[in-house]
């Protein structure tokens, strides 16, 4: 009984430590938002949760460490629109394609009006860091650019978009313009309208140039 009993305490103290973790991820997360990457100190982070700079560092390196992580916490919250309804093999026709792209268009506007300094972290920050974090951007374009492709695949596949259609350049072209509305949309955060119309063009230009037949 004794045995067991401290399995389960140890098993709780594991769980109350990736628990923190994670609250100290989604505190650094917060503040890089709000404040910027070169604007926040770790006394920030730590003061947000009422831990100690020692506790802090039980867990990560440094702020350049914890930035890693918020990176692709970011990316887990964005990829997390893309399951379910949403998922690459999720729609068999054309028309169902267009309102999946709706759909998706829609979640990706609620993120960028909930985080708009995650969006500026990422798209206008990280890159100024250093030469392992721009590169490490460039690989997650690029991978979301393979996401986006087997989007296509899935129309070539079922028959709904052109046989001949390049899915892999045409995966990283859809991904230009997804940023391209990120950046409008931080150039115009008090404009919804603006990204919604922006939004509807992509769907248009998308459905128009890629389906086997007239839309």
């Amino acid at each position: 009984m004794a045995a067991m009993s401290e399995e389960q305490t140890l098993s709780r103290a594991e769980r109350n430590r990736l628990q923190l973790r994670a609250d100290i991820v989604e505190a650094a997360f917060i503040e890089f938002s709000e404040r910027g990457y070169h604007q926040t100190a770790i006394a920030d982070i730590a003061r947000r949760l009422g831990i100690g700079h020692g506790t802090f560092y039980r867990y990560f390196e440094n702020k350049r460490d914890i930035l890693d992580h918020v990176i692709s916490e970011t990316l887990r919250r964005l990829t997390d629109l893309l399951t379910g309804e949403n998922a690459p093999t999720a729609v068999a026709t054309l028309e169902e394609y267009r309102e999946q792209c709706r759909r998706i268009a829609a979640r990706f506007r609620e993120f960028a009006a909930a985080n708009p300094g995650a969006l500026r972290l990422v798209l206008m920050e990280a890159t100024s860091i250093d030469d392992d974090m721009t590169q490490r951007l460039f690989g997650l374009i690029e991978m979301l650019g393979q996401v986006v492709a087997s989007y296509m695949a899935n129309g070539v596949q079922r028959g709904f978009f052109r046989a001949d259609l390049d899915c892999q350049a045409t995966g990283q072209a859809i991904i230009g313009m997804i940023m391209g509305g990120m950046m409008l949309f931080l150039s115009r955060p008090d404009d919804p309208a603006a990204l919604e119309r922006y939004s509807e063009a992509i769907v248009s230009l998308l459905v128009g140039g890629m389906a086997a037949t007239a839309a």
